[in-house]
């Protein structure tokens, strides 16, 4: 339970940049201000392109995954550059989870 308030001054500017903030993390500006103070770690949420441009990376992804299966035999050299591709894909989808 918070029964205790603390203030601060901050410019106008900065006001707005800190509230700006707590909405891409999707926490209120008061839980912003703790975690900062605290040093806890805020992520940013993810926008609803970006959230597209993940789904659709995931769907290279298992094509890519797809096709490097059905060449597997026939066509090693083109495989493993079928395989590379995916794994590079893959590479970035980490990037996203960070």
């Amino acid at each position: 339970m918070k029964k205790h308030k603390i203030e601060f001054r901050c410019s106008l500017f900065e006001k707005k940049l800190l509230k700006v903030k707590a909405k891409k993390a999707g926490i209120t500006l008061s839980e912003f201000c703790r975690r900062a103070a605290f040093d806890t770690k805020i992520i940013e949420r993810l926008t609803d392109e970006q959230i597209e441009l993940y789904k659709m990376l995931i769907t290279y992804h298992n094509n890519f995954k797809s096709i490097g299966n059905l060449i597997k035999n026939k066509h090693p050299y083109l495989f493993k550059e079928v395989i590379q591709t995916a794994e590079e894909i893959r590479n970035h989808l980490q990037n996203f989870k960070k």
